[in-house]
């Protein structure tokens, strides 16, 4: 099969046949033709699949649309404000277009990429000469992946071209098909990849599982708002999984603990020193313009130089101060001058460059400990901080949210996790303030884990019925107008961030970004864009 595909939606006819991973000097030149001819060929060519879900170290691919959407969303600035900023400003300003939109559209591209990558290695390992039980394994990965890279389009551009062949010069004008056809196969995808996992040993070695399908099942479920099947996969994740929450709540992101007890699913790194297979994640979002001379070793070995994206903002820090939650802000935030939680003998005073951060505040999820820096010659492109893709507190927020809708324990599940975080369980609570408060333990216990853009979206005010983010965002919006009268000492003082952040957000059309013209231009108009763009 020898296929050249011009459409974005369709690269990775092209990707397949790189050196990378399927070029093999004992071999000599492999194609489609001669490939998947052994299990070590598919684990490779699956183990290629899993790490585009996020592509640790290509920050430009999806690390960085994946803080942009944070950055569109009441918990992250831009923050850096001494570097162009034209990749995150379309959409955390929402001043995005089809012709402007910044990083979004390589995240586009990156997942129709996969897409295509793993619908030709579907196909290919159902006739490789390797046993059922290894077909069902790379075969039962690889329809995940095809499964989560359409969640993700779903959520971030709605309907969208739906294939699950792969595709040739004459496939290139796919219309689109409605979010729903597009949830239908996510979830057929999900339900058959946990059937041919489901005698595979769960280690933790990262790989995907079949706990992982249905923990994307329940979070798919849940975003349908199909709350019986959400708390059916949630409650299944919980009881039947090999799975516990951590006892140490900051211990999720450690990077020493990389795939631990909470984890169903990470996104992979190491500080292997002759490779970059570490994450971008730390460097994106590190504090941007840290000294030796504020660590008290004084040496430069200390000292990572992040570029300072993604900075969290006051209005979340209030909503940890506003539950006296102190392990999970310490946990989220560190602010200026302030110790870095579990880090404080060898970082007592975190301090960077206030002149580029809008904020005067870090994320403490993605920093790297002294020690570990310390640890590495190479640091950029060799950080080992694994990326938490699905872990196990969302599966009893999921249900807490699912059980309100259908008349079960919501307050047992929020309590559990509060519990975690040594605050004193919710009594009483029901009607719209019990809702409200699972809402909140969401933004608190998943804040920059991926989720809150798709979440303010997907969730809907109790009062009005209308989706959250409309009563956060826009010129009456209840964030924009905190920060348009804020004192906060920090985001007012660096005004080259605009302080209205927020202020030109639309519902007629905002609630899912645009479709990349170039796309709607290589279909011929076949793709129709989204309403309002």
């Amino acid at each position: 099969m020898k296929k050249i595909i011009l459409s974005i939606i369709a690269l990775a006819a092209v990707a397949v046949s790189c050196s990378d991973f399927i070029e093999k000097d004992e071999r000599g030149k492999q194609t489609l033709e001669n490939y998947f001819q052994t299990a070590q060929e598919c684990e490779n060519y699956t183990n290629e699949l899993t790490r585009r879900l996020l592509v640790t170290n290509d920050w430009w691919v999806l690390v960085a649309p994946r803080v942009t959407n944070e950055m569109a969303t009441d918990d992250a600035w831009m923050g850096n404000t001494g570097q162009d900023n034209s990749a995150h400003r379309p959409s955390s300003q929402y001043i995005i277009s089809p012709d402007n939109m910044g990083d979004m559209n390589s995240s586009y591209t990156a997942h129709f990429y996969t897409i295509q990558s793993a619908n030709i290695g579907l196909e290919r390992m159902a006739e490789a000469p390797i046993s059922e039980s290894q077909k069902n394994q790379y075969m039962g990965e690889s329809l995940f992946v095809r499964a989560y890279c359409y969640y993700e389009l779903v959520n971030l551009f709605g309907g969208v071209p739906l294939y699950t062949t792969s595709l040739g010069t004459g496939d290139l004008k796919l219309e689109r098909s409605s979010a729903e056809e597009v949830y239908a196969q996510i979830e057929a995808d999900l339900k058959e990849s946990a059937a041919k996992l489901e005698t595979i040993p769960v280690n933790r070695s990262g790989r995907i599982n079949k706990w992982a399908a249905y923990a994307l099942l329940a979070r798919v479920s849940l975003f349908q708002e199909k709350w019986a099947e959400a708390k059916l996969y949630s409650n299944k994740v919980i009881t039947e999984g090999p799975f516990a929450l951590e006892a140490d709540f900051l211990n999720i992101w450690n990077v020493n603990n990389h795939n631990g007890v909470e984890s169903i699913l990470e996104a992979q790194s190491s500080d292997v020193q002759n490779k970059s297979l570490g994450s971008a994640l730390p460097t994106l979002a590190g504090a941007r313009g840290e000294d030796k001379k504020n660590f008290p070793s004084n040496d430069a070995a200390d000292v990572l130089d992040g570029w300072g994206w993604c900075m969290p903002t006051s209005d979340l820090e209030n909503a940890y101060l506003s539950e006296n939650d102190v392990i999970r802000r310490r946990s989220t935030i560190t602010k200026w001058g302030e110790a870095a939680y579990g880090d404080e003998v060898l970082n007592p005073t975190h301090k960077f460059s206030l002149n580029d951060n809008k904020s005067g505040r870090i994320c403490r999820k993605y920093y790297i400990p002294i020690a570990t820096r310390r640890a590495l010659d190479n640091k950029d492109g060799h950080l080992p901080l694994n990326i938490p893709l699905i872990r196990l507190a969302e599966m009893y927020l999921t249900r807490a949210e699912a059980n309100y809708h259908t008349g079960g324990d919501a307050l047992a599940d929020i309590n559990i996790i509060r519990a975690r975080v040594k605050l004193d369980p919710k009594t009483g609570l029901s009607g719209p303030t019990l809702l409200n408060q699972i809402y909140k333990e969401r933004r608190l216990e998943l804040a920059f884990e991926g989720l809150r853009l798709y979440d303010i979206r997907r969730e809907k005010d109790p009062t009005t019925g209308k989706p959250v983010i409309e009563s956060l965002m826009g010129p009456n919006g209840t964030f924009v107008q905190y920060n348009l009268n804020s004192a906060d000492p920090y985001e007012t003082t660096n005004l080259r961030e605009p302080q209205d952040k927020g202020i030109n957000f639309n519902p007629a059309k905002n609630l899912l970004w645009p479709i990349p013209q170039m796309e709607i231009d290589l279909s011929g108009g076949v793709i129709k864009q989204n309403p309002g763009y």
